[in-house]
Order: C-alpha cells, then sequence, then structure tokens
C-alpha cells in the first residue's frame, strides 16, 4: 500500500500553492510533511484526501487514483480543531467511528482502548465543552482513528499538547504505525519530525526544497557541529581555522565547522595532549538545517 504524488501542481487562479510536487510514502512508514505557514502543507493535504482537486499531476493510492477509493480507509486530525461541544467524550468517538462506516458494537473496544490509552478514563460520560484544551485534542485525535483507517494525515497534532501529552501522542503515534497504519504528518516542532520521521518532503512556498530521507539530508550538510568543554575562550576558538561560528551554551562552546575535516585540527589544539571532558561533533538538528534551508526563523 503505497501513496504516490506526482508531479502534483495546485493553482488559484495566478496562485501557485503547490509547485510540481513530487513523493512517495511507503506502507508502514510515518513521514513528515514540513515547511513554514503558507508553504503548502495544508494544501497538500486537502489533495490528498480528495477535498481540493490537482490542477495537474496525479495522486494514487495502491496503485488507484485516489478519488477513486474507499473514503473509510482514510484518517485526518485538521490542524483547525473540531468537536461537539455538548456530547459526551465517548458518544463523540463512537459518532466518528460510525461515520466511517463501522458498527457501534465493533467498536466498543477501540473506544475502550484508546480511552484509557490517553488517559480519559474519568472524561468518558463528561461534555467535550468541559475538557481542557490538551484533552480535547486527544478525543479529536482518537476520532481520527478510532476507525482503523490504513492511512492518517495529522496536521500539527503536538500543537499546544504539555510535555506528558505530546509523550502519549508520540507513543500513540509509533503503535498506530507498528500495526501497519502509514502516516502523514506536518509540525513546526523539528524535533518531534526528527525523532519519528525516517522520510521527510521540506516545502517552501509550494516547491519541495528536498524529498527523501534524514539521514541523506543531514548528509548534505555533513558534521559541522562541533561541542566542546573547555577552559580555552571563544575569541581563541573563533580565531582557529575552519571555525565559521562559536556560540557559548551554559558551560560549553557550540562551533559550526566549515566542513568536518577540520574537527582533528581543532581537537589536537584543544587537547593538547591532555584529557579534554568534551568533544562531540555531529550532523546539524533538523531545526537548523530547516532554518538554513527555508530563512528565518518562524518554523
Amino acid at each position: 500500500m503505497t501513496l504516490s504524488i506526482q508531479q502534483v501542481t495546485k493553482k488559484y487562479q495566478n496562485f501557485v500553492a503547490v509547485d510540481n510536487l513530487s513523493f512517495t510514502i511507503e506502507k508502514g512508514e510515518i513521514y513528515g510533511l514540513i515547511g513554514q505557514n503558507g508553504a503548502g502543507k495544508t494544501t497538500t493535504f486537502r489533495m490528498i484526501l480528495d477535498l481540493q482537486e490537482t490542477t495537474e499531476g496525479t495522486i494514487t493510492w495502491n496503485g488507484q487514483h485516489i478519488n477513486s477509493i474507499n473514503r473509510d480507509i482514510l484518517g485526518y486530525l485538521p490542524e483547525e480543531r473540531g468537536i461537539f461541544p455538548s456530547m459526551k467524550v465517548e458518544d463523540q468517538l463512537y459518532f466518528f467511528g460510525e461515520l466511517r462506516g463501522k458498527k457501534r458494537k465493533d467498536l466498543i473496544k477501540e473506544v475502550d482502548y484508546w480511552i484509557n490509552r490517553f488517559d480519559l478514563e474519568d472524561k468518558r460520560k463528561a461534555k467535550a465543552e468541559t475538557l481542557s484544551k490538551g484533552n480535547k485534542q486527544k478525543v479529536q485525535l482518537i476520532a481520527s482513528f478510532i476507525h482503523q483507517p490504513e492511512f492518517l494525515i495529522l496536521d500539527e497534532p503536538f500543537s499546544g499538547l504539555d510535555p506528558v501529552n505530546m509523550d502519549l501522542l508520540k507513543h500513540a503515534i509509533l503503535e498506530l504505525r507498528d500495526k501497519g497504519t502509514t502516516i502523514l504528518f506536518s509540525s513546526h516542532q523539528m524535533d518531534n519530525v526528527e525523532e519519528l520521521c525516517d522520510h521527510l518532503c521540506l516545502l517552501k512556498r509550494g516547491v519541495s526544497l528536498f524529498t527523501g530521507s534524514l539521514l541523506d539530508l543531514k548528509k548534505q550538510y555533513g558534521k559541522t557541529k562541533l561541542t566542546i568543554r573547555t577552559d580555552i575562550s571563544a575569541d581563541l576558538l573563533q580565531k582557529l581555522e575552519g571555525v565559521k561560528d562559536v556560540h557559548i551554551s551554559k558551560d560549553q562552546y557550540i562551533l559550526t565547522l566549515e566542513n568536518e575535516d577540520y574537527a582533528q585540527s581543532i581537537f589536537d589544539f584543544v587537547s593538547n595532549g591532555k584529557y579534554i571532558e568534551k568533544f562531540s561533533l555531529d550532523y546539524l538538528s533538523l531545526e537548523e538545517i530547516f532554518k538554513d534551508k527555508v530563512g528565518g526563523t518562524n518554523v
């Protein structure tokens, strides 16, 4: 079961929201679609869901055009949340499951499991309007996959969640993947994308700047992030050959190198044949790469 997007373009009169986009998501994969606000992520989601037509290009699921498949195999958590305020939590979940073609008796086990899994047992009979923002979000998340979709789209699923609930959500996403669900999600929190995704597409103003594995993206930059704990001054480190920038972070320095080949000479200078407490060379984080690729800090 593969989702394939091939040379897809979406135009609104003279505005191009998505421009010649292509990528493939394999069954059971968690795939990240990242970009600034207005990059074309939500438009892409809507075309996959067949809520909007493509201007050009094709979208297929397991070789079938997306508009010819059974819609019940899809699940969607939109960025703009919406549940029924006066409806009880468990009733919402049964309603959305039945809306997707499931019978109530077949939903009982799933509803019970996920209510317990997301620590909502004491909220089962509560009306949605009485819930906290985080609990409302958990209810809508469960509603998006209570019918056990084959393909699930999550648009900013981590937005507004505290660290505990964010961790619950991450484990739920991994559990769904392990059960065979294919997941496409967007997030402005790059550490979550980095933790969950093996492959991603980076969009800027509707154009793909990169499509492929996270590791391949990092290899484009090389291991240029060097963390050191030393009593040598930042000014002296800045003057070393191959050092582009020095950032002081608490009791250590983070150096940005022109390339990783300079690491050995810097190590020799800093250690000078003595023990050095910390010297760690690594790839840039996805957030650092994202800022470099798209510019600015609005992630």
